[in-house]
């Protein structure tokens, strides 16, 4: 099909979808009451919306007073009976797939529930969205004159009871429209390839042939990718081989500690980043301007949601308000109902809100992954960001991390102890445990006031990693590639003595 009709038909879809994101805009309170009626309306013959009474709740204060607010493990039963072949337990048509959780690299899996409804309304819908965002903002492009090249995660497909658990890429894939391979490479059966090594070269030796005009994946791994294909074409950089390539789609982990890496490969002040947030649970955010870091929540994809502030997120007194009551600024915990039968579900995700004319957000981390063991309530964004300032003024690259506490011995006093592998160490290892205290300082007060004289945290023990520490440890445990992260942060030293033992 010639670009210029490709383009006239991704132009008519856009104006059509624009005016409905509009809606939202204008309205989202009501957008997302009438949504949340519609949801209970939908499941109110389910097993659970006849235990809670789905069908006669007209408030969200009536939804808050029957329907408790709930994490996997109090889903775990339901899903398993769901899994197992069962039907209108938590949603009224049958759920065939299961996204398995990759969000952490604990042993434990977790099998999300993926509705038809889920896939149509809002996962597909949303890669749709974006395209449409980012043509409306780039009226210029060329984006189909070549093929998007995708990374997700590994097949690992299994099929039980008439059920069908995966990575949430592999579902996706799986599920796509027959025309969309078209546009995109490498070909569904290389993507769909269990061995994440094999997969890779093979993704290498057939994308480098391809006219590539944009990216999508998780950052970390995508960067694995690029690196090989300039290992194998020699290249310096990736405009050699791809002269097209215009726009990065990225989500998953945080982009900020890999942002110049990937400069030094696509260098052109020009290129784009965009910015997705999404989960096996849904899909939830899309950057809808050029060159912002704030990502615009998408309130019609069947997913009600609600806010924890998390001062008060597993306390007695926690809290949680519905998105009219949310506030700039605010580190908030994501609780979510959707259209595939999760109920005031907590996600794990942490956010802080940038606006809410329209409703913009930044993910800040994960609820269990900080380190609160001194009152320092210390956060990823945190970490990143001063990571980000300490690699900067020490002229250092650093590729992954993670940090736990040193506890209190004794009358010993407590610390940070990090392990940080480097692509380009720093050339005075002292400077940069300074450098990064002080930064830690400047980005969070409760972490200054335990230092303070060292009145309770020492200043941090830094390790160095040895080359592909990280990577060698995820491959020990079978999680290479798709959305498998480095836990950064963690009130336990469980990750980071297993890192310290494989660092020796």
């Amino acid at each position: 099909m010639p670009i210029p009709i490709v383009n006239s038909i991704a132009s008519w879809f856009l104006k059509k979808r624009f005016h409905q994101i509009e809606l939202f805009l204008k309205y989202p309170i009501e957008v997302q009451e009438e949504l949340l009626q519609n949801l209970l309306q939908k499941a109110k013959s389910t097993e659970l919306g006849k235990k809670y009474g789905f069908g006669n709740i007209r408030s969200y204060k009536e939804f808050t007073e029957r329907v408790p607010v709930t994490n996997y493990e109090d889903n775990e039963a339901l899903i398993e009976r769901s899994r197992r072949g069962e039907s209108n337990i938590f949603w009224p048509s049958q759920i065939k797939w299961f996204a398995k959780s990759s969000g952490t690299t604990s042993s434990k899996s977790k099998f999300i529930p993926v509705s038809s409804d889920s896939l149509e309304d809002c996962h597909y819908a949303a890669s749709k969205d974006l395209l449409c965002m980012y043509l409306n903002n780039n009226p210029d492009s060329q984006l189909f004159v070549g093929k998007g090249l995708r990374l997700g995660g590994s097949k690992e497909l299994y099929e039980e009871n008439g059920t069908v658990f995966g990575d949430l890429s592999a579902i996706l894939i799986d599920n796509m429209p027959f025309w969309a391979e078209f546009s995109s490479t490498p070909k569904n059966e290389i993507s769909l390839m269990s061995d994440w090594e094999t997969k890779m070269q093979a993704i290498v030796d057939e994308t480098i042939k391809e006219n590539v005009t944009s990216l999508a994946g998780v950052p970390s791994w995508m960067l694995v990718l690029l690196n090989n294909v300039l290992e194998t074409t020699g290249k310096e950089n990736l405009f050699e081989i791809w002269p097209n390539l215009e726009v990065y789609f990225h989500g998953g982990v945080s982009f900020e500690p890999y942002l110049e890496q990937y400069q030094k490969i696509l260098p052109k002040k020009d290129f784009k980043y965009y910015e997705i947030y999404n989960a096996s649970e849904g899909f939830f955010a899309i950057q809808d301007q050029n060159d912002s870091k704030e990502l615009l929540l998408m309130l019609d994809y069947g997913i009600f949601y609600e806010f924890i502030p998390m001062d008060s997120f597993g306390a007695p007194t926690e809290k949680t308000i519905p998105l009219s009551e949310v506030e700039v600024g605010t580190n908030y915990a994501i609780v979510i109902t959707t259209n595939a039968g999760l109920w005031r579900y907590k996600i794990g995700d942490t956010v802080r809100f940038t606006s809410v004319s329209p409703y913009r957000i930044k993910v800040t981390g994960r609820t269990k992954h900080h380190i609160n063991a001194f009152g320092e309530e210390l956060i990823i964004e945190n970490a990143e960001a001063a990571l980000k300032k300490t690699a900067q003024l020490t002229q250092s690259e650093i590729v992954d991390y993670t940090a736990a506490p040193i506890f209190m011995n004794g009358r010993e006093k407590g610390a940070h102890e990090w392990i940080i592998e480097f692509k380009t160490p720093p050339t005075d290892f002292t400077k940069f445990s300074e450098i990064l205290d002080k930064s830690l300082q400047e980005v969070n007060s409760d972490y200054e006031a335990k230092r303070y004289n060292n009145t309770t945290l020492k200043p941090p023990t830094i390790h160095c990693g040895r080359q592909r520490l990280f990577y060698d440890w995820l491959k020990e445990k079978d999680k290479l590639g798709g959305q498998h992260k480095v836990p950064r942060l963690s009130n336990s030293r469980d990750y980071l003595e297993e890192l310290l033992d494989l660092n020796r």
